[in-house]
């Protein structure tokens, strides 16, 4: 089924290989992660993640095979959500939630698909969740947590300079905040003073934004630990390149800041 573009949704194909079975969905934001993406789904598969939650793709348009559709069913994905539309990461989110809230889901938890995050972690969002928090972020660097073979450059950026903007932003401390394994209720993401579905969020905009608006506007927020494993030799996988990329991170952090992103 192809749902057409509309104000704030990207253009997409969403393929359902069951209807809802759960009250929480997990939202996975992918583009050529290759086995990345299966080792993550065969490591939820082995805990059990979608006893507590739908597993759903949201994939920018792979060309590598990594969402052929009898891989993803047996490793327990729900749906697969396919972009054709302008945007990155911040277009896959907004199709994903709206597809989520539509579908009635009562919270969503994103997490990247490259296997460098926790994914056995998600009952641990969930009961956040129900005890009534609005943003759940993960992180790991707080007691419980775990950063293993964090690039050196991504550890000061995030400890000496994104982390305590966001913090001044938000009006309560966090410590991972380019961490995009987090939880969002469906009331935070529902209120008219976030409006997370406007094409202003193209790529990691959308990210930094829900850092900080849940407790502008008086909402509940809090952080779990969570492991963040980095591959001890070999290329980062990330889809941030190093100077344009970093450069343009920075950017939406004081954006960010100054509430250029905020409802008008």
């Amino acid at each position: 089924m192809v749902v057409e573009r509309k104000c704030g949704v990207p253009k997409f194909e969403c393929t359902e290989y069951m209807g809802r079975t759960r009250d929480y969905v997990v939202l996975i934001p992918i583009i050529n992660e290759g086995d990345r993406i299966h080792k993550e789904l065969k490591r939820a598969k082995e805990h059990g993640v979608s006893d507590h939650a739908d597993i759903v793709i949201c994939d920018g348009g792979s060309t590598d095979g990594c969402t052929d559709e009898n891989t993803l069913k047996s490793l327990d994905v729900n749906t697969l959500l396919v972009k054709q539309d302008e945007g990155k990461q911040g277009a896959q989110l907004r199709m994903g939630i709206w597809w989520a809230l539509e579908r009635g889901y009562k919270g969503i938890i994103t997490i990247d698909g490259n296997n460098k995050d926790s994914i056995e972690d998600v009952p641990k969002f969930i009961e956040k969740l129900e005890e009534g928090y609005d943003l759940v972020q993960g992180s790991r660097f707080i007691k419980g947590g775990k950063a293993v073979n964090t690039p050196l450059i991504r550890l000061l950026a995030v400890k000496l300079i994104h982390a305590p903007v966001i913090s001044l932003t938000a009006h309560q401390r966090f410590t991972d905040t380019t961490n995009a394994y987090r939880a969002y209720s469906a009331a935070y993401l529902k209120d008219d003073r976030v409006q997370p579905l406007r094409d202003i969020f193209m790529t990691y905009e959308l990210l930094a934004y829900l850092s900080v608006r849940a407790t502008q506007i008086g909402m509940k927020a809090c952080e779990i630990p969570v492991t963040r494993e980095y591959p001890p030799k070999g290329k980062t996988p990330t889809k941030i390149s190093f100077f344009k990329g970093n450069s343009n991170l920075m950017k939406i952090l004081f954006r960010n800041a100054r509430g250029a992103y905020n409802p008008r």
